[in-house]
């Protein structure tokens, strides 16, 4: 029987190779989506968590995208935070979402205090030496036309001197003075949002009841009871699928379109074997061959093209994700093992059940019928 499924595969070399195929993109689609989505998720999680601030204050309720509104807290704020027991640093921030070859935040930031939370680590040059000046990190320097202290680049329509070039992970790619960015944004004198360094302590709960206190401070002060203040844990745990609700709908709804793919094209491929193959199969049920026997050689051939197209999947996905390092070092893609095994088990089912009708019309067939089949 296993001789036979061989046989039949390569006797039909172009069809079985379209149904790996099929198996392999539905397989791809799945991985490739989902390590840039989650890729970009875990990525601002990183970038986040690089600051090193504690807490983060802001105007309004806040929320996962409160980092994209746009300036509106006077920045003498930051005077009167300093002055709260607990508040070691804190740092005025203007976050301005562009949308170009790229979608980025460009931070406007007042250096010594940016600085104070967690210092750069430059690779080459140094801090801001004038009003046009910009700071970017190593991936930002890598990609494209590598990008060297000295060169000029546009930001916000604006042309900056790069002064510096940092180790990524500090919550942008790219950082102008403060000044700067309120006279681009056209809002003097104002931040997005403030970044907190609270007293450290010796235990986490005991890190947590001083930023609580530092919570209540803030929202005590006169003019700030509607502020926002959220730890870093609490801004983390916003950056989640689950709060995400377009992430996850997007998500499913193109791993469905890999799964309508990949049955699609198996459940066509074997149904037609199946009407190709009736006489051969009159012949195996009149030696005796069981209904159950029947099934079980078109789904065992089924199986056998989805091993192969899920192998080359996985293979062709990697080789994504290498080529995608190279030619965009700022794309984050992230592929874990989890989503791997799931994708596996996906394609899998999907053409097994693809089959699973070609493979039941096929035991039903009546011997008698079957042999005179032309």
């Amino acid at each position: 029987m296993n001789k036979l499924i061989f046989g039949n595969l390569i006797h039909r070399p172009l069809r079985s190779a379209i149904s790996a195929f099929a198996v392999a993109i539905e397989v791809v689609m799945i991985l490739s989506v989902v390590a840039i989505f989650y890729g970009m998720l875990n990525g601002s999680r990183t970038q986040q968590s690089g600051i090193g601030m504690d807490m983060m204050v802001r105007s309004g309720s806040g929320g996962v995208l409160s980092n994209l509104d746009s300036a509106s807290s006077d920045i003498r704020i930051g005077d009167v935070l300093r002055t709260l027991p607990h508040v070691q640093v804190v740092a005025p921030v203007n976050i301005k979402l562009t949308i170009g070859s790229t979608v980025e935040n460009i931070f406007g930031i007042d250096y010594p205090t940016f600085d104070a939370l967690r210092p750069f680590e430059f690779i080459a040059g140094g801090p801001f030496q004038g009003p046009n000046d910009v700071i970017i990190d190593d991936y930002e320097a890598a990609r494209g036309k590598h990008t060297n202290v000295g060169d000029t680049i546009k930001i916000l329509n604006h042309e900056f001197r790069v002064s510096g070039v940092f180790q990524h992970g500090k919550g942008s790619r790219k950082f102008i003075p403060l000044k700067t960015m309120d006279e681009i944004t056209g809002t003097p004198g104002k931040a997005a949002m403030f970044y907190l360094r609270t007293d450290d302590a010796s235990t986490d709960d005991a890190k947590k009841a001083i930023q609580e206190q530092v919570r209540q401070e803030i929202l005590s002060t006169d003019g700030m009871s509607d502020y926002s203040v959220q730890t870093l844990e609490e801004s983390l745990s916003l950056l989640t699928p689950e709060h995400l609700p377009a992430f996850t709908i997007a998500l499913d709804v193109i791993i469905t379109i890999a799964i309508v793919i990949g049955f699609l094209v198996i459940f066509q491929s074997m149904y037609t074997a199946v009407m190709e193959r009736t006489r051969e199969i009159g012949i195996l049920k009149s030696m005796g061959a069981s209904p159950f026997t029947i099934v079980s050689m078109v789904l065992r051939e089924t199986g056998l093209l989805a091993v192969v197209g899920i192998a080359f999947g996985i293979t062709f996905t990697y080789v994504l994700r290498s080529f995608l390092h190279a030619k965009f070092p700022t794309m984050s893609f992230q592929l874990t093992v989890p989503w791997v095994i799931r994708a596996v088990g996906i394609a899998l089912l999907g053409a097994l059940c693809g089959a699973l009708y070609p493979s039941l019309k096929a035991a039903r067939k009546d011997p008698i019928d079957a042999l005179s089949y032309e």
